[in-house]
């Protein structure tokens, strides 16, 4: 069983923000798979299926992006999930506007959510997608650009990664991160 984790704050207010990908990321995979991502448990909106004849959880925490770990721990010991089953898709800074990266371990870095994963896995072992989104010119701006509204010019941009990024997740789950790295990297 797999456990992929999109990264984001309450659709309700956040929708539409770079700091949302990792949701807007499960939204698309839910578009092409069918699986819905309705059910409510561990402070989370989840949903269950099967993709590539791999059974899977779907998950958005709803705890806010800082706390996001707390829902992943939960959902990983209730269904015995084995860290390299374990897929978190999330916006990065440090990556071109549109950018896909895959990678089967690595650090935080400066994103909060990631650090909440980290620190409630105790491991840094788990697969990661991440999505650009560049940062402002003016880092003392970082807050509002992460949450503040998407400009017209980057949306499509950004719309084209996301897709880029539901098709990465597939491509884990038919031949491993290492094919998926070299096909999408």
């Amino acid at each position: 069983m797999y456990l992929i984790v999109g990264l984001g704050n309450p659709e309700k207010d956040y929708a539409n923000t770079r700091h949302n990908m990792g949701f807007d990321v499960i939204n698309e995979i839910t578009k092409n798979t069918g699986i819905k991502v309705l059910k409510n448990k561990f402070d989370a909106l989840y949903g269950m299926g099967e993709i590539n004849n791999k059974k899977v959880i779907l998950v958005k925490p709803q705890t806010y992006m800082n706390l996001s770990g707390d829902s992943v721990i939960k959902f990983k010991k209730f269904y015995k999930i084995s860290n390299k089953n374990i897929i978190v898709i999330y916006d990065d800074i440090d990556l071109k506007v549109g950018d896909i990266r895959l990678k089967p371990k690595g650090s935080s870095g400066t994103h909060n959510g990631m650090k909440s994963v980290v620190q409630n896995l105790k491991t840094e072992e788990f697969i990661r997608v991440r999505v650009g989104i560049g940062s402002p010119e003016n880092k003392e701006d970082m807050i509002n650009y992460v949450i503040g509204p998407i400009p017209k010019r980057e949306k499509e941009e950004l719309e084209k990664a996301i897709e880029k990024a539901a098709q990465s997740v597939m491509e884990i789950l038919e031949n491993g991160i290492d094919i998926a790295m070299n096909k999408f990297n």
